[in-house]
């Protein structure tokens, strides 16, 4: 059983960004990108599982877990906040996991960088309009006219309440009650620290610069066709289904998993996403002496 390190970066800016590692340096790196409204918390339960073949890092993005909020919040500058981190630990080439909010972080990450990238792995991640469940009207019409009103519309999610559904909206009974309540507990402990409010906010709205990029991102997977596997929890409420057919068409090599579990698959099929994970590490982990 590999062991997990809790460390800690002072960025360039003063912020400090909590982390986790685990397996060999001098393996083939694995980035793990969570979502919101959770850390590197939420790959607790597959770590070990792919630290045997890989170099395993786990950032809390800032604001989340026990990173402190960057003083200018982008996608973007997470996505930098992570190459500092990236160069710190001296990681090469690597595979990049992709989760809700993650997603833009990884996507800026695997573009700048394309040669370094081993593959691509897609959970639950948006990257094509084909994604968007009817919730998201209200973030349209804030993107599309800034304002308190629209942003008040848009943000309501933003409690209590919007944590939990995040865990549990559109997962069948018997799924949901497998998800610890406290995962989403301390999600909203976090959240209510100084300055974790106010990151929600200003990603939301530059979450909308991300989709305006989706047609970059489309000719970045049309013309490097990553190696690629996706395994997706068929009962989440906020990406749609056809999401997964949008991915497929992109990179039509691309394994695909559709599994019974929700937004936060992790927390319900660790198991079985650590297998094939592992499996896909193992077969494309050969590319990075080559």
């Amino acid at each position: 059983m590999q062991r997990l390190r809790r460390q800690y970066l002072r960025l360039a800016d003063g912020t400090q960004l909590a982390f986790v590692t685990a397996g060999d340096p001098r393996a083939p790196a694995l980035l793990l990108l969570h979502g919101f409204p959770s850390s590197a918390d939420t790959f607790r339960e597959v770590i070990p599982a792919w630290a045997d073949s890989a170099f395993v890092i786990a950032p809390d993005l800032p604001g989340y877990g026990e990173s402190e909020p960057l003083k200018t919040v982008s996608f973007e500058a997470f996505g930098e906040a992570v190459f500092e981190l990236l160069a710190h630990l001296d990681a090469g080439p690597r595979f990049v996991y992709l989760h809700d909010w993650g997603a833009p972080v990884g996507l800026h990450i695997a573009m700048r960088e394309p040669d370094a990238v081993l593959g691509l792995i897609v959970q639950n991640a948006n990257a094509h309009h084909s994604g968007f469940a009817p919730q998201w009207d209200n973030t349209f019409a804030f993107w599309k006219h800034p304002g308190k009103e629209t942003e008040a519309a848009a943000i309501t999610f933003l409690n209590q309440e919007g944590v939990r559904d995040q865990y549990v909206a559109g997962v069948p009974d018997d799924v949901a009650a497998r998800i610890p309540p406290q995962v989403w507990e301390e999600d909203w402990r976090v959240m209510q620290l100084p300055g974790r409010m106010a990151t929600q906010r200003a990603l939301l709205a530059d979450y909308g610069k991300y989709v305006e990029r989706f047609d970059v991102i489309a000719k970045y997977l049309a013309d490097r066709q990553p190696p690629a596997v996706m395994v997706w929890g068929r009962h989440d409420a906020f990406f749609e289904i056809d999401e997964t057919v949008s991915w497929m068409k992109d990179l039509p090599r691309m394994e695909a998993h559709v599994l019974d579990g929700g937004h936060f698959l992790l927390e319900t099929h660790a198991a079985p996403v650590a297998a094939i994970i592992a499996r896909f590490i193992t077969r494309h982990a050969q590319r990075s002496s080559s």
